[in-house]
């Protein structure tokens, strides 16, 4: 089945305003760029967002923060955005803290079909207040449960019409996980080949977790923060 649309534009036309939305990658690497301009261009407010972070102001999902488009955060760190810092602390954003590791498995978690988890993550600190708690040979644990989506945002390096997917390093930070746990599924890929090319031992997310995959027309990969020396 070809699961191409002709821009990012189209694969996200019917994001509506109050989903919940995940977008993958890892500070600016592996972002979904050209499908967050896409959603900035759409202006699709009310967003419940789980990302890793919320880029930098003016960049990545710092976009969508900036246009008013975010209801809320579900991330792991927040450290490098202004704006994100003014809302929270107005009260404008509410913004979910989760430790990285747990993070990223209660959307695995949710991708798998899995109710929860007990992690040691987190016990005795306000991540675990209103949570169930349980000794474990002779260990407290928490209980956390799966983290779904109504949409991801994907970034891969290389894709087919089919939807599998192959990252390269960094950039796979959450992407993969994400494209299991979402009802809708949309990938945007450096290089995007025809069904076959791609060597099935490569494929890091079988095109069966895709719904939608668009060839990006630019990336910029932006750097945090450029450190120089003389030389």
């Amino acid at each position: 089945m070809d699961k191409t649309y002709p821009s990012a534009d189209a694969a996200i036309s019917d994001i509506n305003d109050g989903v919940t939305l995940m977008s993958g990658g890892f500070g600016l690497c592996g972002n979904p760029e050209n499908l967050i301009k896409a959603l900035h261009r759409k202006g699709t407010k009310d967003l419940d967002i789980i990302s890793n972070n919320c880029g930098i102001d003016g960049v990545g999902l710092g976009l969508l923060l900036d246009n008013g488009q975010v209801r809320s955060m579900t991330s792991s760190y927040v450290g490098e955005n202004k704006t994100f810092e003014r809302l929270f602390l107005s009260g404008e954003l509410k913004v979910t803290l989760v430790p990285q590791g747990t993070l990223a498995e209660r959307i695995r978690a949710a991708g798998a079909g899995i109710g929860g988890f007990y992690t040691p993550t987190g016990y005795g600190t306000p991540v675990a207040e209103g949570k169930e708690v349980r000794e474990i040979d002779g260990r407290f644990y928490v209980l956390e449960k799966p983290l779904p989506a109504d949409f991801a945002f994907i970034k891969a390096w290389k894709g087919d019409t089919h939807g599998n997917l192959i990252f390269r390093r960094t950039a796979n930070n959450f992407n993969q996980v994400m494209a299991t746990a979402a009802k809708v599924t949309i990938a945007e890929v450096e290089e995007l080949v025809p069904a076959g090319e791609l060597d099935p031992d490569h494929v890091h997310t079988s095109g069966i977790f895709v719904q939608r995959i668009i060839r990006g027309e630019h990336y910029d990969k932006p750097i945090e923060f450029r450190t120089t020396r003389d030389a």
